[in-house]
């Protein structure tokens, strides 16, 4: 039987983590020297509160604090996913472009993110196979680029292709490189996307891909989790973003040997 001090510890904990899952939810990441002074507790206590709501899948910690799950079951509409984030995905987009060197063979999949990489390709003797159903609109005959779009079943809602005819093409290449679009991205959760033929083909791009796997990804795809798993994070070597919503989170990514860079870093 729970003696009455137990029972008043228990009822302030639950009031405690209940005003914890309100913060992360409000702001997006909370930091564990935040908490232990706004709700006048030892930071050790914080930090056990973070692990028993972690575990109960309400949020996900991060060095220093913790960040809200935020999931997506349904894709975005690609035409309006495209004009989101304009200018912070094209800024990304040029960076991962310039990663390529010359004689690459790189795998590229679909999304609005990935769709800003063709035109930005400068080095010859590059061999790029793509699911993005877009590139053909951004890549120049003075490029010097060999193109070859793996068709198969055409999804409009993210402008790609996926599917059994698609992944015949994918498994008969060997890259040098991959430069990868996600829907979401979480150290605990991965890569993930709302749609399991996209999963799928990008996982296989990226087992068959014998250097760099580079994701691109602006920052409200950090954090966020979807319903198919493409690939646990530590399958990736660099990870391009503009900037982190959380900047302890970046630690996170890095322990895990993933090079990050920030086009437009944030000091929070």
């Amino acid at each position: 039987m729970k003696t009455i001090n137990q029972m008043v510890q228990f009822q302030s904990q639950a009031k405690r983590q209940k005003r914890i899952i309100e913060l992360v939810q409000r702001d997006g990441h909370v930091r564990v020297p935040d908490l232990s002074r706004l709700l006048d507790v030892a930071e050790i206590t914080i930090r056990r509160d973070l692990v028993i709501l972690e575990n109960k899948n309400l949020l996900e910690r991060t060095h220093g604090g913790a960040i809200a799950i935020r999931r997506i079951h349904e894709e975005e509409k690609y035409n309006s996913r495209s004009d989101l984030e304009l200018e912070n995905k094209d800024v990304i987009a040029k960076f991962a472009a310039d990663l390529i060197n010359e004689g690459d063979t790189v795998f590229i999949n679909g999304g609005s993110t990935t769709f800003h990489v063709f035109r930005y390709i400068s080095k010859r003797n590059v061999k790029i196979i793509t699911t993005n159903a877009g590139c053909i609109s951004q890549v120049n005959e003075h490029q010097g680029i060999e193109l070859v779009l793996a068709g198969g079943h055409y999804t409009p809602e993210s402008n790609t292709f996926s599917g059994g005819f698609t992944n015949d093409i994918l498994n008969q290449v060997n890259a040098t490189k991959a430069i990868l679009g996600v829907h979401g991205i979480s150290c605990h959760y991965g890569l993930t996307t709302p749609r399991q033929h996209a999963a799928e083909s990008t996982k296989i791009m990226i087992e068959r891909t014998r250097g760099e796997v580079i994701v691109i990804a602006d920052h409200r795809k950090i954090g966020l989790v979807s319903d198919y798993v493409t690939a646990k994070v530590n399958k990736i070597t660099t990870l391009i973003t503009d900037w982190f919503p959380d900047i302890g989170y970046i630690k996170d990514f890095e322990e895990l040997g993933i090079n990050v860079i920030q086009t437009k870093p944030r000091l929070l």
